[in-house]
């Protein structure tokens, strides 16, 4: 069984900081962007842009994402 964990070390606190675990997640899972899309039920561009850090990333289509990576997202206080 392949190791899926993604390594972050401190917060997220931007569009690309977010799209960077994004990515390292889908290629852990050697997934090509399409292959990931489709899992995810978005469009590959989406995917591209997610990963790119565009800022009018789409929040519900990010969690559709997040959630067929098995990510969970958090909110904690600084």
């Amino acid at each position: 069984m392949s190791d899926h964990s993604i390594s972050r070390s401190g917060p997220i606190r931007s569009g690309s900081d977010l799209g960077a675990v994004i990515a390292q997640a889908r290629k852990s899972r050697c997934y090509t962007q399409q292959e990931f899309a489709d899992i995810a039920g978005v469009g590959r561009r989406f995917i591209s842009d997610l990963e790119n850090g565009k800022a009018t990333v789409q929040f519900g289509k990010l969690l559709q994402v997040l959630t067929a990576l098995g990510l969970d997202l958090e909110v904690k206080s600084r």
